[in-house]
């Protein structure tokens, strides 16, 4: 079923467009004007993102599988550029919202005085974000991802510093590489099919001859290369915890979001080109997803018991929740049960939801002298990366008494969900993982083990890692508590309620999430929903032969 979208599709894309250029007008003293310009546009956002949800949930009579489009230039597909929006994309654009939010009232604390534009970037990032999630071709896909590299380069290298400068041209080099493959690869399946069209590739890939079949793989391949170092799949995720542990707080707490955007091309694409009726190309990939996820998961987990500071071991949980969904993608891909990717894109909301918190706590529990600072002292002594004293934070906003138990009992939330621990997020999208996965008759017995096995040691891995910073942390340190303010403290609550709300709905949402594989796994749905999608002036025309 096709719900009206009227112009409430754009309304993600559009809305931080307009934010960032406003804000570009003002200058950077006008702090105040330009954080609220931020704020509503962020709050906007998350309101057109929920209504959007609610739409895609559907009304029973289609299975739960609406799909809504906006046809721009009212161009007919599969010509015109089209945004889709289904429920797969709507569970994303909420996210990236329920993620802005709280980073960007944590920047308000005095992360956006260390720059310039941070605003701006902010807005276009999002707007990259949410452009790549609704776009229903392969070309404005590349734009979209052109759009949020550009503006991620320059939150990355926000605030300047001998880490940040570095890390940001690996950033950069990477991206750029990833960025011509990916060019490559929509230049050989346009050649091989004519079409960029996601929709009408779909159709087109069964249908295929052998020659441009051939053409066809090799082209997916080399785009799938290209997200998946968006990813951050071993072993093209060397970049990804330097990177991500350079950046500012609220930077790297949305940059939890950015490697998702991979992750969800790599979903969208397998299940509308290499599903079940794809014919010879049936299960294009799966066991390099499954054996890439299962290699991204280890070296994540070993990643975690190395790091000795929070931003590292943060990093490399981001690692280990991309390679869990990915290998899910791939045991889906190759015919396992749909209970295995409904558990992983559970398990995707919630990991990325305790990440992106963890970055936000990394500065406030290594503000005070000793505990956690000592331990990233050494970091810092063995790389250099001794902090300037106008990247540290400012004492900006009401301090927030009871630090230590604030901080702790966040802290011990987001330790329990990355764990896997009863009975929080983490814990519902593993079992619903592993429930799939070892009831699949599709999965040999052997993988379906090794799989389990790397779970429970990856969650075993990151208990001890979380254990061990926050024992340093909130019980071996005997100096003055640290400072924490309003403007902190705030947003990782937000994200522990947001947590909790997911524990406490994990019926309902695990439904949705359930509901979302069953209609992923139908690809015609979605091609003939987009193929047929009605222009504006054929609505029109048939409202004025009704009324007559």
């Amino acid at each position: 079923m096709i719900f009206a979208p009227e112009h409430l599709i754009i309304a993600p894309v559009l809305i931080p467009f307009f934010a960032g250029a406003l804000l570009l007008i003002y200058a950077d003293r006008q702090r105040q004007a330009k954080m609220l310009i931020s704020l509503v546009s962020v709050g906007a956002m998350l309101v057109a993102a929920v209504e959007l949800l609610i739409r895609s949930k559907g009304n029973g009579l289609t299975g739960g599988n609406d799909i809504g489009f906006y046809l721009l230039g009212d161009w007919a597909s599969p010509y015109g550029i089209i945004l889709v929006v289904d429920r797969l994309a709507a569970m994303m654009l909420v996210l990236t919202a329920l993620l802005a939010l709280p980073a960007l009232v944590y920047s308000a604390a005095g992360w956006h005085r260390q720059g310039q534009h941070f605003h701006a970037m902010f807005q276009f990032l999002l707007m990259g974000l949410n452009g790549a999630f609704l776009t229903g071709d392969l070309f404005n896909l590349f734009v979209f991802f052109e759009v949020l590299l550009a503006a991620s380069y320059g939150l990355l290298l926000h605030g300047g510093g001998q880490l940040r400068v570095r890390a940001g041209m690996h950033y950069i080099a990477i991206n750029l590489a990833a960025s011509l493959l990916f060019l490559i690869g929509v230049s050989l399946v346009y050649g091989a099919t004519g079409t960029l069209n996601m929709a009408h590739l779909s159709n087109l890939v069964a249908g295929l001859q052998d020659q441009q079949r051939a053409l066809f793989h090799a082209g997916a391949a080399i785009m799938g290369i290209a997200f998946l170092v968006k990813a951050g799949i071993w072993p093209l995720s060397f970049w990804l915890p330097t990177a991500y542990m350079a950046g500012a707080a609220p930077v790297a707490a949305v940059f939890a979001i950015m490697t998702k955007v991979g992750v969800y091309v790599i979903l969208r694409l397998s299940m509308l080109m290499f599903g079940a009726g794809a014919g010879a190309s049936a299960q294009f990939g799966a066991g390099v997803l499954i054996a890439g996820g299962m290699a991204t998961v280890a070296f994540g987990l070993l990643g975690v018991l190395a790091s000795q500071g929070l931003g590292r071991m943060a990093a490399h949980l981001v690692l280990v929740s991309s390679g869990t969904v990915l290998a899910a993608t791939g045991f889906t891909v190759a015919g396992a049960s749909p209970q295995i990717l409904a558990g992983a894109l559970f398990y995707l909301l919630g990991s990325t939801l305790a990440t992106s918190a963890l970055f936000l706590l990394i500065e406030p529990m290594s503000r005070e002298e000793g505990g956690i600072a000592a331990m990233l002292a050494l970091t810092a002594d063995a790389y250099g990366l001794d902090e300037r004293e106008e990247d540290r934070q400012p004492e900006i906003g009401i301090a927030i008494p009871g630090t230590l138990t604030v901080l702790g009992l966040c802290f011990g939330v987001f330790a329990m969900v990355l764990a896997g621990l009863p009975p929080l997020p983490g814990f519902i999208g593993k079992f619903g993982i592993l429930r799939g996965l070892l009831g699949s008759t599709a999965v040999s017995p052997v993988m379906s083990w090794a799989f389990t096995a790397l779970l429970l040691l990856a969650g075993f891995a990151t208990l001890i890692g979380l254990v061990r910073i926050g024992i340093q942390t909130f019980w071996a340190s005997d100096g003055e508590p640290p400072r924490v303010f309003a403007q902190e403290f705030a947003p990782i609550l937000l994200l522990v309620v947001l947590l909790l709300v997911l524990t406490v709905k994990a019926d309902a949402a695990m439904r949705y999430m359930q509901q979302t594989a069953n209609a992923l796994l139908q690809p015609s749905i979605y091609a003939e929903g987009v193929l047929g999608a009605p222009r504006a002036a054929e609505n029109g025309d048939a409202k004025a032969e009704g009324a007559e």
